[in-house]
């Protein structure tokens, strides 16, 4: 039987940008409903089971890391039973919009969160940022945000240069500076690389009582990615939404690192520069007796085993 076209089963690859948002809009208004914000944002509601999924997303991010170009929340919505709400934007925006603000304004209104026995924020980057930040729309939510910016606002981080070009975008206003939005969450998972000296200042920024710092040590700044093809990124979030999600789980989750190439290259590489090649040489050791393809670590053991003249 063939799919129908709003089926979330159909994927939404290869579609001009135009068509992909209708078709995307389509799938969300037969299945709860879809809401333009605006130029750059728009959201999609999907209800199922009484566990709210909030992800905040980019169209950049949603074609880059799904195979179906639709948002991430819909996998878990088909997976776990779970309701989701997207919150979409054109680029990386940190979701400052008038509004996104109204839209949210809204949905506390109407008492929307209010109808689900549990809400979980999520978002990475920019979009970690966003699910700190909104998550105070919902007290008592559980978030997950992975590397994210605590504020742009020059007097807080003008240390953080990496994105100047939005120096003019406000933080001062409506659910402006994120650690300060997460008081009235029920717990707050904040996963970073403590090697980033910039994600780890705005993880700083974001200690309170009611969060959990996970350390990504040696993954670099492309943590979602990361997650997403270590396959714990959903397991993760199903963790958060079953009250198990702690230090000891994480670090069970993460053991997958061991077997993640890009992350033993990290390793290599830091041990290289501190020079610490005993150390390498271990390392190329047991990668090579561990996994069936891993050249480079057997190109940089025979270096190192190679006599000196």
């Amino acid at each position: 039987m063939q799919d129908s076209p709003n089926s979330f089963d159909t994927p939404l690859v290869g579609l001009p940008k135009g068509e992909w948002l209708e078709r995307l809009a389509a799938i969300a208004d037969e299945n709860g409903h879809f809401q333009p914000l605006g130029k750059r944002h728009f959201a999609t509601f999907v209800e199922e089971k009484p566990t709210l999924l909030v992800t905040f997303e980019t169209v950049q991010g949603i074609h880059a890391l799904s195979d179906t170009a639709q948002p991430m929340g819909w996998d878990l919505v088909k997976a776990l039973g779970w309701s989701h709400l997207g919150i979409i934007s054109d680029g990386d925006t940190w979701f400052r919009e008038r509004r996104v603000f109204g839209y949210f304004d809204r949905l506390i209104d109407d008492g929307f969160f209010e109808d689900f026995d549990q809400v979980i924020f999520y978002g990475a980057g920019p979009c970690g940022y966003a699910a700190a930040a909104y998550s105070v729309a919902s007290p008592g939510a559980t978030v997950i945000a992975v590397h994210p910016q605590a504020t742009l606002d020059p007097s807080v981080a003008g240390w953080d240069q990496r994105f100047r070009t939005n120096r003019r975008t406000s933080f001062t206003d409506r659910y402006g500076y994120a650690p300060d939005m997460i008081d009235a969450a029920d717990h707050a998972y904040v996963l970073y690389d403590p090697e980033i000296d910039l994600d780890a200042m705005h993880a700083a920024l974001f200690t309170r009582p009611n969060v959990t710092k996970l350390e990504m040590r040696h993954m670099g700044d492309a943590l979602q990615t990361d997650l997403i093809e270590m396959q714990i990124l959903f397991r993760l979030i199903a963790k958060a939404g079953s009250g198990k999600l702690d230090k000891n789980s994480f670090a069970r989750l993460f053991r997958a690192r061991r077997d993640y190439p890009p992350y033993l290259r990290n390793v290599m590489n830091a041990l290289d520069s501190r020079k610490r090649f005993g150390l390498t040489k271990m390392l190329c050791q047991n990668v090579i007796r561990r996994l069936e393809n891993a050249p480079r670590f057997s190109r940089r053991l025979e270096a190192l085993e190679k006599p000196t003249l």
